[in-house]
């Protein structure tokens, strides 16, 4: 159970933040995990919903990519909320089942194509070095160019901030989920 009432309904908030709530589940179809939290913080939620659409629908990395790189943060971050919400879509986009294994498992590279391997070793440095080398760094921006690099990266700050909410309130999955090992 979450270390804070998850708010679920509109009628949990006074009446001037329905809109944030509105706006949260008509971008995602309902108010789950994260945004039960942060709705804690009606201005927050409104604005990690806004950055947080724009990355999930508009951004310029391919379903595939993002999803990669959301895994890669999870796993990073060893948040089964996350991890649980996105194995699904990224199944959905595409990812191979190898490689949400491998993510899982904490084998990557092993087990990744060459292009998923630097998608997750760059989001894996950035997590857990704070930086990324250029061996690194310099193929993602050729193969994306800078805007899909920056993105790229904000991908995984994103989610991160998403992933210490969830980890902070310990918010987890339903039953039943895709579990991620500790």
């Amino acid at each position: 159970m979450a270390r804070i009432p998850l708010i679920e309904t509109k009628d949990e908030l006074p009446a001037e933040h329905h809109a944030a709530f509105d706006l949260i589940a008509q971008s995602r179809g309902k108010v789950a995990g994260p945004f039960g939290i942060l709705l804690h913080s009606p201005e927050v939620a409104k604005r990690a919903a806004h950055l947080g659409a724009y990355l999930r629908f508009e951004s310029a990395l391919s379903g595939i990519h993002r999803e990669l790189a959301i895994l890669a943060t999870a796993r990073a971050m060893d948040c089964r909320y996350e991890w649980a919400a996105h194995v699904p879509l990224a199944k959905k986009a595409g990812v191979r089942a190898e490689a949400i294994a491998a993510i899982r498992d904490r084998r990557a590279p092993a087990g990744l194509a060459p292009d998923e391997a630097e998608i997750v070793a760059y989001v894996t440095q950035l997590l857990r070095a704070h930086r990324v080398d250029e061996a690194t760094f310099g193929p993602l921006r050729a193969r994306f160019g800078t805007q899909g690099l920056v993105e790229l990266t904000t991908t995984a700050g994103y989610y991160s901030m998403i992933a210490s909410t969830l980890n902070a309130f310990d918010v987890q999955p339903d039953p039943g989920a895709d579990l991620l090992p500790e």
